[in-house]
């Protein structure tokens, strides 16, 4: 999932409570049984970016195992001991908003002006660059921020620290100057037209589908001036959409980067509340509706200051809200996870020794475009089997689109932490780039800050410690999916056990995506 990095030398490198339980206790052992005999299928590692080859200290079917038994295992403890239902959950929270300076420098206008500016700024600067600077990609500043520094860094710092694309959006900025410049700046907006309900958030499914595609398959997107007209088109089509039918009603449903930043903040520590929950009704969402005003954007632009909070709370529990969540929404979540997995896989020699064949019938371009779409069409079909598990384990009443809306949050955690493993060496290495880059942006040959000179330091992280990380990430991250998932299904269901046994097929699901997670990391980069 990345051109840049791929062509800067290729990435571089109970019924009865005792029956009940002892029921689940054997097809538990059963399931873990199964599941271990489904990693042993690979037997070396790589190291990703670094040239060279990183041998295990022990085969890689015993860390398969181990994650495996690591993921399943946590199944068990929950079990034994959270049993809380919706009605008890909740988790403490801090306002930042009233600490006497944090408070008072979040609230600031010049604080908000300056990050806006900034924000404004280097967005006009990738547009000059790309238009004006050498079509090197390497030599120019455009590429290598855009797929490298932002792409990757802004998903880690959503999920780690909080929803700073919402803050920095030049897209939005530039528009409510556009606004404030008109003289309606503080105005409500009156769009011209009304968005159409049946759309959902499926136009930013379709824009994030199009930015895979140029990652994964279209190699010119790389080029500094291809990325410029690709960026200045989507900018047009996001400054018409929040004109057409509202800045935030175009953002929540069709700006591909809200949406997928916003879904990646539900980890995060942090959340906007609106106490007042009579701004729901001027709100364009569905806010209202829910027992709580988090994260809803335009409730907390509307609120005042007094009504406003900033809070820090535990991780994930943000995936654990009750919200409702509608078909496009789980699409689209299932798709980020797919893309990510595809981007991984077609890395792999299996993948490329597949690919050579295919080419004696069509293009490499076709079959790269036919497998970006095929994977997300089968990693749903394969889900939505699951969860038809989980609907007939469990005994939910509802749906079985129901049951997967209900559920696809608990992906998200996967979704990050694979993310993070396949990512982490692009983002430490090839992201030294960037260095050089600052002094010469165009690739003119300038020296504005000295550094321009600098070459990339490959030792910054060794082959050894991304492993680890990247073991350490996924196993934790399908731990912290079984966690949410167990509590969503409590929350679903009165009856533990029934939610026990429904999360069954929803943990084959788990922990086999963390067995074949651990396989594509493992794999030699290939190019």
């Amino acid at each position: 999932m990345f051109t840049i990095g791929r062509n800067i030398d290729r990435k571089k490198d109970s019924r009865t409570r005792a029956g009940s339980e002892g029921q689940l206790l054997r097809a538990f052992i059963s399931l873990s049984l199964a599941l271990i005999a489904t990693a042993l299928f690979a037997t070396s590692a790589y190291a990703h970016g670094f040239g060279q080859r990183y041998d295990l200290p022990i085969p890689l079917d015993y860390f398969l195992i181990g994650a495996v038994a690591a993921v399943a295992l946590s199944f068990v403890v929950l079990g034994a001991f959270v049993r809380r239902t919706h009605s008890d959950f909740g988790y403490p929270r801090l306002n930042l908003l009233r600490l006497p300076v944090v408070g008072s420098t979040l609230r600031s206008p010049y604080t908000s002006f300056t990050i806006r500016a900034v924000s404004v700024g280097i967005f006009l600067l990738l547009l000059a660059t790309g238009f004006a600077g050498t079509n090197r990609p390497i030599e120019n500043l455009s590429p290598v921020f855009v797929w490298i520094i932002w792409w990757v860094g802004m998903g880690y710092i959503a999920a780690l620290f909080g929803n700073l694309w919402m803050y920095v959006n030049p897209f939005r900025i530039t528009f409510e100057w556009y606004r404030a410049l008109r003289g309606h700046g503080d105005e409500p907006e009156e769009p011209p037209f009304q968005y159409p309900k049946w759309l959902d958030a499926w136009p930013a499914l379709l824009f994030f589908f199009v930015f895979a595609w140029a990652e994964n398959v279209y190699t010119d997107a790389q080029r500094p001036m291809t990325l410029a007209v690709m960026v200045s088109l989507y900018s047009l089509i996001t400054w018409a959409g929040m004109a057409a039918f509202g800045k935030h009603v175009w953002l929540r449903n069709a700006e591909a980067f809200t949406v997928l930043f916003g879904i990646f903040a539900r980890f995060s520590p942090t959340e906007i509340r609106a106490r007042d929950r009579r701004i729901c009704r001027r709100c364009s969402s569905d806010c209202g509706g829910e027992s709580e005003c988090v994260d809803c954007h335009e409730c907390f632009e509307l609120s005042s200051d007094s009504e406003r909070e900033l809070n820090l709370r535990p991780y994930a529990v943000g995936l654990v809200l009750p919200t409702r969540i509608s078909l496009a929404a789980a699409a689209f979540v299932v798709f980020a996870l797919a893309t990510v997995t595809y981007d991984g896989l077609q890395d792999t020699q299996a993948w490329s020794s597949l690919r050579t064949e295919l080419t004696s019938v069509t293009s490499v371009d076709v079959i790269d475009t036919a497998a970006l779409a095929a994977a997300p069409l089968a990693f749903a079909a394969l889900y939505i089997v699951f969860c038809w598990g989980v609907r007939t384990a469990s005994g939910d009443e509802a749906s079985v689109g129901g049951v997967a809306r209900g559920f696809v949050f608990s992906l998200v955690p996967i979704a990050l932490a694979y993310n993070l493993a396949h990512f982490i060496t692009l983002l430490l290495i090839e992201g030294q780039l960037i260095i050089a880059l600052l002094s010469d942006p165009f690739g003119y040959g300038w020296n504005l800050f000295g550094t321009a000179d600098y070459s990339i330091q490959r030792g910054v992280i060794t082959a050894k410690a991304v492993w680890f990380i990247s073991l350490a990430a996924i196993v934790i991250g399908h731990v912290v999916s079984v966690y949410i998932a167990h509590a969503i299904a409590l929350r679903r269901s009165a009856d533990s056990a029934a939610a026990m046994r429904g999360q069954l097929p929803m943990l084959t699901l788990m922990a086999l995506y963390t067995a074949s997670s651990l396989w594509i990391i493992a794999q030699p980069l290939v190019g």
